[in-house]
Parts: structure tokens; sequence; C-alpha cells
């Protein structure tokens, strides 16, 4: 499993309000954008997660912003696994644009069975060891 992987998103019209900010909740999309890419990246893939009946849920999300995205503009966002214990991970993002860190983001997830019931963390989602 990749600890950390990097996408470029641009901004588009119908993310930013009409300043032409991006919108505050876009982040979080971002976010889960990221976290999809580098589970792609490790040969893993969500779609097969839940037909083996297994989904990933979140459990918190924040976003500390520091400098506004506008309209346009070429984003990096940046997918760090901080911690995967038994039954979480933990996730950091980071939105850059031109080098310059405009917000930083921190998500925990779950996994869970069909019922809802947390399950362990899987084998293949676990980071490797030091």
């Amino acid at each position: 499993m990749l600890t950390r992987h990097e996408i470029q998103i641009r901004v588009r019209y119908d993310e930013a309000d009409p300043m032409g900010f991006l919108h505050h909740a876009s982040y979080f999309k971002f976010f889960e954008i990221g976290r999809t890419e580098l589970l792609r990246a490790s040969g893993g893939n969500y779609r097969r997660m839940e037909q083996d009946g297994l989904f990933v849920v979140v459990v918190r999300a924040e976003c500390r912003y520091a400098a506004p995205a506008r309209y346009d503009d070429l984003l990096t966002i940046r997918t760090t696994v901080e911690r995967v214990s038994a039954a979480k991970q933990q996730h950091r993002y980071d939105v850059l644009r031109d080098g310059q860190r405009l917000a930083t983001g921190h998500v925990t997830l779950a996994v869970v069975d069909r019922q809802s019931k947390v399950q362990p963390t899987p084998k293949w989602m676990r980071l490797p060891e030091r």
C-alpha cells in the first residue's frame, strides 16, 4: 500500500462561489478524489471492496484553510496515510497551488460491513512494517 499520492485538479466554475473562490465544501470532494486515487495507485479498488461486502465510512473530517483557491487554479492534492489501526485509517490532505499550502485536511475512516458493523482493516490496506 502506498502511503502518499498526489493528483492535480483544476478548480471548475461550478466549484467556486460568486466571488470566484473555491467553495469550502469542495475541499472535501477533493479529499475523496485524492483518497480514491491513492487506493487505485496502490492496486486497490473501492468497487471491489463493496462487492466483497466491505465499505469505508468517514467518522471524522476536518479542514483548516490558510489561503483561498480560485476558479481555474491548478491545485495539487497530496494525500498521505498517517495511521492505520485495527479498525481505523487516518489520512492527511494538503491542498497546494504552486507549492503554497492553501488548506490541510484530516479524515478518519472505518471499515464496516453491509450491516454497518465495524470490521478489521483488511491486511492489504495496512501500512508496511517499518
